[in-house]
């Protein structure tokens, strides 16, 4: 059964290393009969939650960016795939603007688990980041904030990760076609849900 995928890209070049990557895992994704879409925070700004509760269990955002414009979206995707390069070891603000803006969608939950403050509708998701260092330590705080706020906290389903270290300088170009993640992310998004 078809699945339909938003990927959100949270920073990093037109056409640099978190591009291609994506590109090659929602090349996979549809070649697996899956639709996937790709939306840019570079191209739609959401910025930070304000933390004013306005917005509290279900009601739309006070502030006027893409972020309510994009709720659909993420209510329709069975999955959300986080990508993004690493910025200071760990996720772009972009990215985790949009991820605190979940808080509108939030919904009451009288007996929350795992010291929740409230439910999340259920998606399934993983993450995609680049970085042009590779030690055994490059993508610790990025994964440990997926894990904690997306899967531990929001509830979402992990279903998996693709770390591409090693993708050249932060001051030259695009070095990822070079590497084998490319391969690896066709891969990925082909067998993201087995048929």
């Amino acid at each position: 059964m078809a699945k339909s995928i938003l990927v959100v890209q949270g920073g990093g070049r037109a056409h640099g290393n978190t591009a291609q990557l994506v590109e090659r895992f929602c090349a996979g994704a549809r070649d697996a009969g899956h639709e996937a879409e790709v939306v840019s925070l570079i191209k739609n700004e959401v910025r930070g939650c304000l933390g004013c509760n306005a917005c509290r269990f279900e009601k739309p955002c006070i502030q006027k960016d893409a972020f309510n414009d994009l709720v659909p979206k993420i209510r329709a995707a069975d999955l959300i795939v986080f990508a993004a390069p690493l910025y200071f070891w760990t996720m772009p603000a972009r990215l985790k603007a949009f991820i605190e803006r979940f808080y509108c969608i939030a919904q009451r939950d009288p007996n929350p688990p795992y010291g929740r403050y409230e439910k999340y509708p259920v998606h399934d998701s993983a993450l995609l980041m680049t970085a042009a260092d590779d030690n055994f330590w490059t993508f610790e705080l990025a994964v440990a904030y997926y894990r904690q706020a997306i899967v531990n906290y929001i509830g979402f389903n992990d279903c998996g990760m693709l770390l591409a270290g090693g993708c050249g300088s932060t001051n030259g170009g695009p070095q990822i076609d070079k590497t084998d993640h490319l391969e690896k992310a066709y891969e990925f998004g082909k067998g993201i849900y087995p048929l």
